[in-house]
């Protein structure tokens, strides 16, 4: 293990983080504020310098030299996370710099908007690799460091398309295609609560999941005409996201353990933003975070 900065003063001091699908987005939010708040973060994704994405900006160059132009530490490896050969090196690449890992934030994903219909089955299995496959094969190897230590946390990147529309009839039938999102996301809220009461047997490892509860603009959420653009009313800034996971990642396992959250409904929940709205506040959100 190479040497590393001290760490600096924090709710995250000292720990090591991987966050995945760091390049921009949510994940770069969330690398950024665990860089912040002391942690040693690796930021891991598919786009390790600007342009190397043929349709969306921001890269795991970019992240980075915002994570130390402020003062944090931080490591950019290119990992693609539905190869298990990808995962298992960038978990020893992590270890190699900074030491067993404290910190998982699982927020890599892919989707495609298609009816099912149309969906070629290559385009489903590739979006299982990444959104749910990628998030087992990096758990398990994190456990790997946390079981023996008692100590650790997971947080998953859920969305509000894992509610689904319920049973029919159907009023609105201009459908966007959302089924395999919705499909994929909830798989991931499932494994979190089985694999919260899987580890709760060692104390101190939380497994978690949290979703926005308003579309958070990004480039790839406006990519796919989610929001008009970064700038929409509507949505909810990804430092919202952030500063849920970082929650979900500092409190203590006997609070947070096997939870699945939204991002407005557990910042006011703690005292952290004074108004919420959208998921999990003005209407239910999944059946997964009722349980």
């Amino acid at each position: 293990m190479s040497a590393s900065p001290a760490p600096r003063a924090g709710r995250l001091a000292g720990k090591v983080a991987i966050v995945t699908g760091a390049s921009r987005g949510i994940g770069a939010a969330i690398a950024t504020l665990f860089a912040a708040e002391g942690a040693r973060v690796v930021c891991a994704a598919r786009t390790l310098n600007e342009g190397d994405h043929r349709l969306l900006a921001g890269s795991l160059a970019g992240t980075v030299a915002a994570i130390e132009a402020a003062g944090g530490t931080a490591r950019a490896v290119a990992a693609d996370v539905s190869s298990e050969a990808s995962c298992q090196a960038l978990v020893a690449a992590a270890r190699t710099v900074f030491g067993p890992i404290d910190l998982l934030v699982n927020n890599a994903a892919l989707t495609y908007y298609q009816p099912i219909a149309e969906m070629a089955p290559s385009r489903w299995v590739r979006a299982f690799a990444v959104d749910v496959h990628g998030p087992f094969m990096l758990s398990r190897l994190v456990l790997e460091d946390m079981i023996p230590r008692r100590s650790g946390a997971i947080v998953n990147i859920s969305s509000g398309a894992a509610i689904g529309p319920g049973r029919g009839p159907y009023a609105e039938t201009s459908v966007r295609g959302g089924t395999m999102y919705g499909a994929v996301k909830a798989a991931l809220e499932r494994f979190t609560q089985g694999l919260a009461q899987e580890v709760a047997q060692y104390g101190g490892i939380t497994v978690a999941a949290v979703s926005p509860s308003r579309v958070v603009p990004t480039p790839g959420t406006v990519y796919h005409k989610l929001v008009a653009g970064m700038d929409d009313p509507r949505g909810e800034p990804p430092d919202y996201m952030a500063r849920a996971a970082l929650l979900l990642a500092s409190e203590p396992a006997s609070k947070v353990n096997g939870r699945v959250a939204y991002s407005q409904q557990i910042l006011k929940e703690y005292g952290l933003i004074e108004a919420a709205s959208g998921r999990g506040v003005d209407t239910p959100g999944s059946g997964y975070s009722q349980i």
